[in-house]
């Protein structure tokens, strides 16, 4: 309900996660599930499961957040499905991609409304855990997009899937290049010329994207 997947069967982690997050959807009250359960529409033989996470020394990430969807229980509920999930470093979950989750909540609460695509990065070097053999990304992206007076912005962010914290502008990048190392074709509906230059720079101006370490 909150949020569309791209589901990696061989993977058994999504390709990509994209909503739209609105300042009224920010203020939501419902509490938080806590329920990690399979997706009931992938299929039981390319599911990742609970299990497969026990003892990984991975969290189960969420790629579109659960403070995302705090404005309806279904919404939630679903954002718990495991093809949200991605096994994700402990520093980073609760750390700077926390952070960039707490922007993205704090620009649409300025902006009225902010569109995100978000996903991992995943290469030959990439191990599994569990049964299952669920993929653990070496990185993860998430991609903005706002409009502000007819104007199109886009920024784009990577964090590799390790323990670190750098100012959020560290990983600021384009869409452009963002697409570069995803292969993935982020706002085709958009008109070619306004896509073309919208992710052809970022305007920081635009995305208050905090230029200090956060204490």
């Amino acid at each position: 309900k909150g949020y569309t997947v791209s589901y990696n069967y061989d993977w058994k982690i999504p390709n990509w996660v994209a909503y739209e997050l609105t300042n009224t959807e920010v203020e939501g009250e419902c509490p938080r599930s806590n329920s990690f359960k399979p997706d009931p529409m992938v299929p039981k033989n390319v599911t990742a499961t609970t299990d497969d996470y026990k003892y990984s020394g991975y969290d189960r990430g969420h790629m579109a957040p659960a403070a995302d969807m705090k404005w309806d229980e279904q919404a939630m509920k679903e954002s718990f499905y495991l093809s949200n999930i991605c096994p994700q470093n402990p520093n980073l979950n609760g750390g700077v991609w926390k952070d960039l989750e707490e922007q993205v909540r704090d620009l649409a609460s300025q902006k009225g409304r902010i569109f995100v695509v978000c996903g991992p990065i995943v290469t030959d070097d990439s191990h599994t855990l569990g049964v299952n053999e669920v993929v653990v990304p070496q990185a993860f992206f998430k991609v903005l997009l706002q409009e502000e007076n007819g104007e199109i912005y886009t920024i784009g962010f990577v964090y590799e899937n390790k323990s670190g914290r750098q100012p959020m502008s560290t990983y600021a990048m384009t869409v452009d290049e963002v697409e570069l190392i995803t292969n993935i074709d982020f706002f085709p509906s958009l008109p070619d010329k306004i896509e073309d230059d919208a992710e052809l720079v970022v305007d920081f101006s635009k995305w208050t994207v905090k230029k200090t370490i956060k204490q």
